[in-house]
C-alpha cells in the first residue's frame, strides 16, 4: 500500500522537516530523505554557476503525485510506504534545496528504494526545466532526462 502525502511544486523554500512530519507513522521503522541541493558547478558549465531557474509545466503537481505513487506501487508491491517530495521553482540560489524527498516504510529496504526511484523518475520524466545560470552571465537550458 502507498501513500503519497505531499507532492508539491513551489515557489516557496522547502521544509526538509514538513517532509518528515508527513511521513511520520509509528508503524514505519525506515525512513529516508533526498535534498537535491544547487551546487556551484556543472560538467558544461564553463565558469561557476550561481544559480538555477526551474519552470514547471501547469500539470506538473499531478505528474509528480503519479511519479510518487507509481514508484511505491512498483517498489514494493503490498508493503506500506508513505512518501512526501516536492520541487521547488522560479530562481534558485546555490545551496537551496531544489527538491525533497522523505519516504517512511517499514523497512530499510524499502524506504531507500522507493526514495531512489521517485528522484530518478523526476530527473527522467517530470514536466520541469532548468535554466542554468553561470558566473559569466551565459546560461544553458536543461530539460526533462537533463
Amino acid at each position: 500500500m502507498n501513500e503519497v502525502r505531499i507532492a508539491a511544486i513551489s515557489e516557496e523554500p522547502l521544509d526538509v522537516e514538513a517532509h518528515l512530519s508527513a511521513v511520520d507513522d509509528p508503524a514505519l521503522g525506515g525512513v529516508t530523505t533526498f535534498i537535491g541541493r544547487v551546487r556551484d558547478n556543472d560538467p558544461d558549465a564553463t565558469t561557476v554557476v550561481v544559480g538555477l531557474e526551474y519552470s514547471a509545466h501547469p500539470d506538473a503537481e499531478v505528474a509528480l503525485r503519479g511519479l510518487a505513487e507509481q514508484a511505491g506501487a512498483d517498489a514494493v508491491g503490498d508493503a506500506r510506504v508513505v512518501v512526501a517530495v516536492s520541487h521547488r521553482v522560479g530562481r534558485l540560489e546555490v545551496g537551496d534545496a531544489a527538491v525533497v524527498i522523505a519516504v517512511a516504510a517499514e523497512h530499510r529496504a524499502e524506504a531507500f528504494e522507493v526514495c531512489r526511484a521517485v528522484i530518478e523518475d523526476i530527473k527522467q520524466s517530470l514536466p520541469v526545466w532548468k535554466r542554468q545560470v553561470e558566473s559569466d552571465g551565459s546560461t544553458s537550458w536543461k530539460g526533462i532526462g537533463g
